[in-house]
């Protein structure tokens, strides 16, 4: 969260930085040939990737599991989607990042590791140290 508000000063200065480079090296119509083409690209494979996504969450529920990593799958595709969807190369890149799959899993991972370990999860049992006496007791008022 101390990174929401840095991102939205700092990404759309760099995204006129690299539109106005490009530009200049490509010219301005195949810029925005260039960027179309990104957003088109970016909606192909959203619209694949969204719907095997979805057969894989419903096959889980159907089997009675927690479709989990359907769910974060679904939740990247999305935030993929819409960063591809915004004019501009480094919105492209990362929502290219998180629709690509072997990028998308690493991701995936490195955002469930942390949200265990903030929250207190832990993946591993804890051995107990010592002597445990079991037993009642009453407190008299």
């Amino acid at each position: 969260m101390k990174y929401f508000l840095p991102t939205f000063i700092v990404l759309p200065i760099l995204e006129m930085y690299f539109l106005i480079q490009v530009g200049t090296f490509i010219g301005a119509f195949n810029t925005i040939a260039l960027v179309l083409l990104t957003a088109m690209m970016g909606l192909f494979l959203l619209r694949q990737q969204g719907f095997q996504t979805l057969l894989n969450a419903r096959n889980k529920l159907m089997q009675s599991e927690l479709p989990a990593e359907e769910i974060l799958t679904g939740i990247f595709l999305a935030v993929g989607g819409a960063l591809l969807l915004t004019p501009g190369f480094v919105t492209d890149f990362i929502g290219f990042i998180c629709l690509i799959p072997f990028t998308r899993r690493f991701l995936m991972s490195k955002v469930a590791s942390s949200f265990f370990n903030v929250s207190g999860f832990s993946q591993q049992k804890e051995e107990i140290k010592g002597e445990w006496i079991e037993g009642e007791y009453k407190k008299d008022e």
